[in-house]
């Protein structure tokens, strides 16, 4: 019902099961509960770019098995451990003209359903799996004959088959053969899909009453309280973010990503309400250690509480930007307490004008080529005498403390 209300759909307030009464061999009783005749959700769309993808309805099932098939053998084993567990089929329209739109599709599709807590979408456990359904025509032709891909559990698995498939169908047509409506199986390591089995229509499934189930009732007030209480979707958050926190566009997109990394910015913006600050330690430092030690989105989890405080100690000019980022990786790759790592490796600010200023003076007396070269006009010579006094300080050093003392000292140098 949460996803119903969330793709526009119309809830059923009468709804029921129904049994694919053929045989299913991953399936120890050998039929499968779905719904037919009346399922939960029913028309509604997806809008991607500037287009709407329409949904023609979700509905509940039982799942199946799976089916391993065992080239050396020739046999076929069967996992039944996922037998029985209910899930949600989403039945799209054939509104899609190209790859790029199915992902387009299957993305912000993926990201309704992430913020919905309805599903963790880690499509390599099977969690969200994808049927495509192809067939190719002539401009402004009639639909033709289509083919089922079934059970493709990645967005570049999805892109290669529907390139595959496109290119097979349309070069049998070509040669002036005919499209066999068929279920095929997609063989990702080479690049092709291979015919399973002549495809079904509803007629061969005898669909009939599930007589184990009774209809569902949907009572008006429970409908409303699902469309009260839905959580905030990630579009909403982007929204939120760029106009009331004023956080830009990009970052945005970057924050809400995966609802795992949108929990924790507005767990850290929680505790220091600085937004920017926030924003920047998660889509700079954070990114970067995930990228660097390939961490997937849905496997982010560090402890808000000691982030919020590493930005605390920057916004109170206690560490530096350098320090920052230090105590940032510390965080996490070993979970290390901010107060401890900063005190046990020295890397509290130094705020001792006194000290900040002799080492200023000393590196102007060290380096005079690089002050002749400030006084010329080279802007970089001023970079360089920063970074030496930095260094001297043993990167400890207040920056706009050392940068306001150093363009005073210069200045009295060249006057």
């Amino acid at each position: 019902m949460r996803l119903g209300v969330a793709l526009n759909c119309e809830i059923s307030k009468d709804c029921k099961f129904d049994r694919k009464n053929y045989f299913y061999p991953d399936l120890p009783k050998a039929y499968q509960v779905s719904q037919l005749y009346s399922p939960i959700c029913r028309g509604g769309f997806i809008e991607i770019e500037d287009k709407k993808i329409g949904i023609n309805e979700i509905h509940m099932e039982e799942d199946a098995g799976k089916l391993i098939h065992d080239p050396l053998s020739g046999g076929t084993l069967v996992d039944y451990n996922r037998c029985g567990v209910p899930l949600l089929e989403i039945v799209s329209k054939p509104d899609f003209r190209s790859g790029d739109e199915v992902i387009s599709y299957l993305e912000k599709l993926r990201e309704t359903l992430l913020y919905l807590n309805i599903c963790d979408c880690k499509m390599q456990e099977g969690s969200l799996r994808v049927d495509v359904n192809l067939s190719v025509r002539k401009p402004d032709g009639e639909l033709g004959t289509r083919t089922e891909m079934k059970n493709l559990n990645s967005f570049k698995a999805i892109a290669r088959a529907i390139e595959y498939e496109t290119r097979r169908q349309t070069d049998l047509l070509e040669d002036g053969e005919k499209i066999t409506q068929e279920t095929r199986r997609w063989d990702d390591d080479r690049g092709e899909s291979y015919a399973m089995r002549s495809k079904e229509n509803a007629q061969d499934y005898r669909y009939f009453p599930e007589p184990d189930l009774l209809p569902i009732k949907i009572a008006d007030e429970w409908l409303e309280n699902i469309k009260q209480t839905q959580p905030e979707l990630a579009s909403q958050k982007r929204e939120r973010y760029t106009t009331t926190l004023g956080i830009s566009e990009k970052d945005a997109v970057v924050l809400t990503r995966h609802n795992k990394i949108s929990d924790l910015f507005e767990k850290i913006y929680a505790l220091t309400k600085n937004g920017a600050e926030s924003a920047n330690i998660i889509t700079g430092e954070i990114m970067r250690l995930m990228n660097a030690t390939k961490m997937l989105d849905e496997d982010l989890s560090l402890d808000a509480a000691k982030l919020a405080k590493i930005i605390t100690l920057v916004t109170e000019s206690k560490i530096n930007r350098n320090a920052m980022k230090e105590t940032i990786e510390a965080v996490f790759t070993t979970n290390a307490d901010p107060d401890e790592y900063i005190a046990k490796n020295n890397l509290g600010m130094i705020n001792d004008d006194a000290k900040i200023s002799e080492e200023v003076q000393a590196a102007i007396a060290d380096n005079p080529s690089a002050v002749a070269d400030y006084h010329a006009g080279k802007n970089k010579a001023f970079g360089f005498l920063m970074g030496q006094i930095m260094k001297r300080l043993k990167g400890a050093g207040n920056p706009e403390t050392i940068k306001a003392m150093l363009e005073a000292k210069l200045k009295q140098e060249g006057a």
